[in-house]
């Protein structure tokens, strides 16, 4: 065999294990980039679960048609968390049925997917739970669990009137969490009537000034886009 044919088989097979390696090589991280992706999606779904959502809101499925007094882009930009990471509270306020707890779940979501510790909880349950703990003499340690979440999600405040004992222990909470930690409430009252939750006045403005100072307010409106499309629905059937 002459010695330029054997050069070129030579030059040839080098190419040929060259390009074998970088296929291999290739393949070898997509793998890796699969796994990291894997983990991170587990890590994503741990986080949502610990939060203890009732149920799968999102917002990609928020219908902004229905409710023109929310401004998609404001939403879009508290998506990103920024809020969350500097530890402002967000306020959700508005009737019933106008997507309060939609949007409240779902930004809790994104956060939860932005890889911050989240929790969600009623209004009533979260106050119930400070009382029995400050009787069992477990307050403090309750309160420091709550300390180590990134964002607290309190759902249906507002709905029922809270005793002086209760209202004193959500403050003294909200209190720990200023300017430290995210705090992001779905209340169906404005801020004028909640009197109506925290009958101490002085008590109830200080609250307020707590989830309000340098924080994000929402108002989602009076009118139930939920009721119109239940009426909708029913005029679908009847055929009116």
């Amino acid at each position: 065999m002459r010695l330029p044919t054997v050069r070129a088989e030579f030059r040839e097979g080098a190419d040929r294990s060259a390009k074998d390696q970088l296929t291999y090589l290739g393949y070898l991280a997509e793998l890796l980039l699969a796994e990291f992706d894997d983990r991170a999606r587990r890590r994503s779904d741990r986080r949502i679960k610990a939060a203890g959502f009732p149920r799968d809101k999102s917002l990609r499925t928020f219908e902004y048609e229905a409710n023109p007094n929310i401004d998609p882009a404001v939403v879009n930009t508290l998506a990103k968390c920024e809020w969350v990471k500097k530890g402002q509270p967000l306020c959700l306020i508005g009737d019933s049925g106008t997507g309060k707890s939609h949007l409240l779940i779902a930004l809790g979501t994104e956060a939860a997917m932005a890889g911050y510790r989240v929790r969600y909880t009623l209004a009533t349950k979260l106050v119930n739970e400070l009382v029995e703990a400050a009787d069992d003499k477990q307050l403090a340690k309750t309160i420091a669990r709550y300390g180590r979440v990134d964002l607290l999600c309190i759902d249906e405040l507002g709905y029922m009137e809270l005793d002086r004992k209760g209202a004193e222990l959500l403050f003294q909470m909200l209190t720990e969490r200023e300017e430290k930690a995210s705090v992001a409430i779905a209340s169906n009252e404005a801020f004028g009537g909640w009197t109506k939750t925290f009958t101490d006045p002085r008590l109830c403005a200080a609250i307020v000034d707590r989830l309000t100072f340098g924080g994000n307010i929402i108002e989602t409106g009076t009118d139930s886009y939920r009721f119109a499309q239940t009426r909708a629905r029913a005029g679908q059937a009847t055929g009116t």
